[in-house]
């Protein structure tokens, strides 16, 4: 059964920092690409950032703040997101790229950026 575990999230002041983690099962992590996406109310999930065999790859609103990594030994993925700002403010999810992998989401992670 493929899951996806997602935590970290709080409530942060803009400029502020947060470290989401994912912890994936069900499937083979090391062999997929894998991705955080976000959404907000009333618009589309969108990707953030993504890493696979070629590197990481961020979405234009986020370079220079946001930095993925990988853990595939604990199937784990992360996202250190620097400098919040208010419009990053969004569930966070993860997924392999292109996701979702069989339709699955996990709960996703509240990331709040208010002053």
């Amino acid at each position: 059964q493929v899951q996806f575990v997602e935590s970290g999230g709080g409530s942060v002041q803009p400029g502020g920092s947060l470290r989401l983690s994912c912890v994936a099962s069900g499937f083979n992590f090391g062999r997929h690409a894998m991705a955080w996406y976000r959404q907000v109310p009333g618009k589309e999930r969108e990707l953030v950032a993504a890493i696979s065999n070629v590197g990481p790859d961020y979405v234009d609103s986020v370079k220079g703040r946001f930095t993925i990594s990988r853990d595939d030994a604990e199937n784990t993925l992360y996202l250190q997101m620097d400098n919040l700002k208010i419009e990053d403010a969004a569930v966070y999810y993860c997924n392999v790229r292109p996701g979702p992998l069989l339709n699955t989401w996990g709960q996703g992670t509240q990331v709040t950026v208010s002053s």
